[in-house]
C-alpha cells in the first residue's frame, strides 16, 4: 500500500502507522493528535469512549519525536484500552459509578507491554456494568452505538473498543473475552480480535479487591482488536512477556505448521436456524481457507450443548456468594433485568452440584482435544444470529436463551479455554458485518491468525468507516 502525507492517518493500520513513524514521514505528535481529532468529530454520535487521555498521549508522543521514548515496534501508534484493564493513574471503573475512583497505581500486564513497544493509550473504552452483556451500555457512560446501524447491538463487553477501531479513533484496542466479549463486538463492528489461551498473556491488577472467580481464572483472557490481522499477530508477540505479578502465566515454545492444518467447517448456530446470511458468511470462509491449501470438511464438534450449559452453571453459581448482591446493588437496571433472566435460565447449584459440574469439564475438554488432534482449526459462526436490536438482551429469559443459545460455539470456546481469531466475512443485505471465527488447540494462536489471513484477503473489510454517513 502506498501512503501518502496527504492520506487520513486515521485510516491506516497500526502497522503503516508504525513504520510512516520509524522512516520519519510522520511524527508521533502527528498520528497521536490526528487520533484525537477523530475521537472528537466521532466518539459523540457513537459514544465509544469513557475518557480520553490527550494530556499523557500527546507528552508520550512528543517523548518519541524527541528519541526519548521507547522505540520498540509499535511507537507513536495510539491504542484505546477496556475500562477493567489497569491503566496506571486512571480509574478501572468496570463501567460502575461507584468504582469512579478506583484509581489504579500500575498498568496492567498487557498495557505495560505495549508501552514498552512504544504504544500510546489514547482513550478508555465503555464496556457494560462488570462486563456481563453482550450489549454495551451502563447507567455512567451510556449506550455505545454500533456505527453501521445504531438501531442494533454493537455487542460486548468490549463494544466500546470495537467501535474505537471500526471508525477509526485508534487502529488497536484492548479488551478481555471471558463469554465471548472480544469476538462478538469485533463480529458486529467489522472488526479483527484475537482472544488468546488464558495464561498466555498475564493478568494482573494494582487494585484492591476480591480475587477473580475460578471460571474467570479458567476461562477469560485479555486480546487485541484491530482493523487487519497482521496487526493482532504483532500485538499478540509484544503480549507474551513475562510479568511477576501472575502466577498463572505459561510461557509457551509453538513452531508452525508445515502444511495448511485441515479445517472442520460447523454452521452450529444454535437450536434455532442458522441465519442464512451467517451460512454463506462462513461457507465463504470456508472457500477462502480451501483455496489456501487446507483441508477443508464439514465437522460437528463434540458436547457444544454440554459445554455452554455447563459454563452458565458455573458462572450463576459463583455469582451468588461473591458478587451478586453487590452487582445488584450498584448495576444498573439493564444489568439486573439481563442477571434476572441469566439466572433464571441457569439456576445456581449448590456445592456438591457446583464441584460435580467442574469435575466433569475435564470430560468435554478431552473430547475437544482429540477433534482438535484430527481438525487442528474448527471455523463457525460468532453468532448464528445478525446482530441483536438494541435492547434484545433485556426481553427476559427467553431472549437471553436464544442469544445464548446462537453464540454457543463462541461460549463454547471460553469453557473450554481455546484462543480464537474473528475475521470479518460479509455484510448483509441490512449492511451489517457478519464475523467468523477460528478456534484452535491451546496456545495454538498463531495457526488461526495465519488461516484469519486467507479469510481476510478474500473479503476485504470495509472499516474504518463514518457513522454519520
Amino acid at each position: 500500500m502506498t501512503t501518502t502525507r496527504s492520506t487520513a492517518l486515521w485510516t491506516q493500520d497500526a502497522q503503516t502507522l508504525a513504520g510512516m513513524i520509524a522512516a520519519g514521514d510522520v511524527s508521533a505528535t502527528e498520528v497521536v493528535s490526528a487520533h484525537l481529532r477523530r475521537i472528537a468529530d466521532i466518539d459523540p454520535v457513537v459514544h465509544a469512549t469513557t475518557s480520553v487521555l490527550a494530556d499523557t498521549a500527546l507528552a508520550a508522543a512528543a517523548a518519541i519525536d524527541r528519541g526519548d521514548g521507547p522505540r520498540g515496534p509499535l511507537a507513536g501508534v495510539p491504542f484505546t484500552v477496556k475500562n477493567n484493564l489497569d491503566v496506571a493513574g486512571g480509574a478501572t471503573s468496570w463501567g460502575v459509578g461507584a468504582f469512579a475512583g478506583a484509581v489504579a497505581s500500575q498498568d496492567a500486564p498487557a498495557v505495560a507491554a505495549l508501552r514498552r513497544a512504544g504504544a500510546i493509550p489514547i482513550a478508555r473504552g465503555n464496556m457494560p456494568d462488570f462486563a456481563t452483556r453482550w450489549h454495551t451500555d451502563n447507567d455512567t457512560n451510556g449506550p455505545t452505538l454500533n456505527p453501521w446501524n445504531a438501531s442494533h447491538s454493537p455487542g460486548g463487553s468490549s463494544g466500546g473498543d470495537a467501535v474505537a477501531v471500526a471508525t477509526g479513533m485508534t487502529p488497536l484496542g484492548l479488551g478481555t473475552d471471558f463469554g465471548g466479549s472480544l469476538r462478538v463486538p469485533a463480529a458486529f463492528t467489522g472488526v479483527a480480535s484475537l482472544r488468546v489461551t488464558p495464561g498466555r498473556v498475564a493478568v494482573a491488577s494494582s487494585l484492591p479487591g476480591p480475587a477473580p472467580t475460578p471460571t474467570n481464572q479458567l476461562f477469560a483472557a485479555p486480546g487485541p482488536l484491530a482493523r487487519s490481522v497482521r496487526d493482532l499477530a504483532v500485538v499478540f508477540e509484544l503480549l507474551l512477556a513475562d510479568d511477576p505479578r501472575d502466577p498463572s502465566w505459561i510461557p509457551v515454545l509453538d513452531s508452525p505448521d508445515a502444511t495448511p492444518p485441515a479445517v472442520a467447517v460447523t454452521f452450529d448456530g444454535g437450536a434455532g436456524s442458522l441465519d442464512p446470511q451467517v451460512r454463506d458468511a462462513v461457507r465463504r470462509a470456508a472457500d477462502a481457507l480451501a483455496d489456501a491449501g487446507h483441508p477443508v470438511t464439514e465437522q460437528t464438534p463434540p458436547q457444544l450443548i454440554e459445554a455452554t450449559t455447563s459454563y452458565g452453571r458455573l458462572v450463576s453459581t459463583e455469582l451468588l456468594p461473591q458478587r451478586l448482591e453487590f452487582m445488584r446493588q450498584v448495576g444498573s437496571a439493564g444489568l439486573n433485568a439481563f442477571l434476572g433472566a441469566a439466572l433464571e435460565l441457569f439456576p445456581p447449584l449448590d456445592l456438591a452440584g457446583y464441584i460435580s459440574e467442574l469435575g466433569e469439564r475435564l470430560r468435554v475438554r478431552a473430547a475437544w482435544s482429540l477433534f482438535l488432534h484430527e481438525y487442528p482449526i474448527v471455523l463457525g459462526p460468532v453468532s448464528g444470529q445478525l446482530p441483536w436490536p438494541v435492547g434484545y438482551d433485556l426481553g427476559g429469559t427467553a431472549a437471553v436463551a436464544t442469544m445464548y443459545d446462537a453464540q454457543r460455539l463462541t461460549v463454547a470456546a471460553n469453557y473450554l479455554a481455546l484462543p480464537a481469531v474473528t475475521v470479518p466475512a460479509a455484510l448483509s443485505s441490512e449492511g451489517l458485518p457478519i464475523g467468523v471465527q477460528l478456534i484452535t488447540a491451546p496456545f495454538a494462536e498463531r495457526r488461526a491468525l495465519a488461516a484469519g489471513a486467507h479469510i481476510e484477503a478474500a473479503f476485504r473489510p470495509e472499516t474504518p468507516i463514518d457513522p454519520r454517513s
